[in-house]
């Protein structure tokens, strides 16, 4: 592969600039009640070994039936990703010793997944726009969980997660740099959560990544690839990227050479270390599984999928930019959380046809609230200021009952107390002040305790910024900034 240098990408050496190039395995647990080929409870949580069934403990006899809802889920999630859907695919047998995998072998897809190539279009923060493509998703289920804290001599096995169906979703060699990497698992995190395929909790391990990793200077061959295990948060896929990418530099102008191998991150030390030496296919013995059909449908089921997704993020944020006129950058962060967009969209459109200005309700979204619930840890969804209260404060912003600092007053009193806005400004006697007598009167007092710098404002007519500050703190905040600007411009000679 001999894509053109970005070489805003690059890393520097102690010989030179290397370039890092990244893949991703990507394992999605898809959101279904039940498990992939039994109908155990897929549910988070649970007494350990609560949520198996005879066909996950592996017990003689038992024959794995695909769980249907699975199969939509996968199919919904590759129309998302742009993604061709294959009609007819395999499931194969992955062969391996683990302890919490009972039947000594994995069933997955091989040769032959149920979606095809695709493609994810991500948008940097610095305006780059990234496209990864996708390799190919397959649908596989999960192993168990080996626990070696419960017991000074023992380990056990929790068979709760065994069987569980996942996505493995696998990109191309596209992507540059740990935050484009963090970037497209974050988009693909959000596609799946927009379609509810997969909730992408990476705290409960319901998103979890492979990273390949390799290095080469810039013109050359690919270089050899170490796969990093089970990253499971977007700053440790970050911080993984730049810690194996340095290892790498490191050993190769030492004169060293890279070998193939599956290496974990350990966060607190801040390194990667070997696992074990990186398996081939073959290693696996993949063969079809004997107790499974083909899986096949025809185009009429996939095309009745496809009419019934939702919009999707970058539909909505093309949408949102062409409808409300917001930048690419607001649109981008609004619509990063599919709850957040319908937050915002509930706050523009102020019902009868009317509809509040979109500029002004994505900036009190994005950062007065947003910002807010980030501080403290909450979601959009546990917001204590509804959609329909931040709009209220904005119709007072707007029709002149408050000034945007009483506003912010406002806020504040409503996250903690609730209420109706315009109810609280009324009993409160929040409303700014208009009359352009008492404001005059401010002005007057102002200017007067303060000859020498209107002496000094008929030469920097910029401090006039000084003077509204003043007159707005004796007025409490209440006085109309537009009234007092007027009229101190007046007073001070400046119009």
């Amino acid at each position: 592969m001999n894509a053109p240098v970005r070489t805003t990408k690059l890393i520097k050496g102690a010989t030179g600039d290397f370039e890092v190039i990244v893949g991703m395995e990507v394992h999605a647990q898809v959101t279904s009640n039940a498990k992939l080929f039994s109908g155990a409870s897929a549910a988070f949580g649970g007494a350990p070994n609560s949520h198996v069934s005879l066909v996950d403990a592996a017990m003689p006899g038992m024959l794995p039936v695909i769980n249907e809802e699975c199969v939509r889920q996968a199919i919904r999630t590759g129309l998302g990703l742009k993604a061709r859907i294959n009609l007819r695919s395999v499931f194969d047998r992955k062969n391996y010793f683990y302890p919490d995998l009972p039947q000594g072998y994995q069933i997955s897809q091989y040769k032959s997944p149920i979606v095809g190539e695709g493609e994810v279009v991500v948008d940097m923060p610095d305006g780059e726009t990234v496209r990864v493509g996708i390799e190919r998703l397959h649908l596989e289920q999960d192993a168990g969980k080996s626990l070696h804290d419960q017991h000074p001599t023992m380990s056990f096995v929790d068979l709760n997660r065994s069987g569980v169906a996942l996505m493995e979703i696998v990109s191309r060699p596209d992507i540059r740099s740990a935050e484009e990497a963090k970037a497209f698992v974050a988009k693909l995190r959000t596609i799946m959560r927009y379609l509810g395929t997969c909730d992408g909790n990476m705290e409960e391990g319901s998103l979890r990544a492979d990273v390949n990793v390799s290095v080469r200077r810039p013109g050359e061959p690919l270089g050899t690839r170490c796969e990093i295990k089970n990253v499971n948060s977007l700053r440790f896929i970050g911080q993984a990227i730049e810690v194996e990418a340095r290892r790498q530099i490191g050993i190769i102008e030492d004169g060293g050479s890279i070998e193939q191998e599956t290496r974990l991150f350990d966060p607190a030390r801040g390194e990667t270390r070997s696992m074990r030496n990186k398996e081939e296919a073959h290693d696996y013995r993949y063969f079809p599984d004997p107790d499974l059909l083909p899986l096949e449908f025809d185009q009429a089921y996939v095309d009745a999928l496809a009419a019934a997704l939702p919009e999707l993020p970058d539909q909505k944020k093309a949408r949102f930019m062409a409808d409300y006129g917001l930048s690419a950058y607001d649109a981008d962060v609004l619509v990063s959380e599919r709850e957040s967009a319908a937050f915002f969209e509930s706050v523009v459109e102020a019902g009868a046809g009317k509809r509040r200005d979109p500029k002004i309700a994505a900036n009190w979204v994005i950062n007065e609230l947003a910002g807010r619930l980030n501080k403290e840890g909450h979601g959009i969804a546990e917001s204590p200021v509804s959609a329909a209260q931040l709009g209220a404060v904005l119709d007072l912003i707007a029709d002149g009952t408050i000034s945007g600092k009483i506003a912010k007053d406002l806020f504040e009193i409503v996250w903690s107390e609730g209420g109706d806005p315009r109810a609280i400004v009324e009993a409160r006697g929040m409303k700014q002040v208009t009359d352009t007598g008492a404001i005059a009167a401010a002005v007057d007092e102002v200017i007067a305790r303060n000859p020498d710098k209107a002496a000094q404002a008929k030469e920097k007519p910029a401090m006039v910024g000084w003077f509204v500050g003043q007159v707005m703190k004796a007025s409490g905040g209440k006085a109309n900034p537009q009234a007092v600007n007027a009229l101190l411009k007046a007073k001070l000679g400046l119009d």
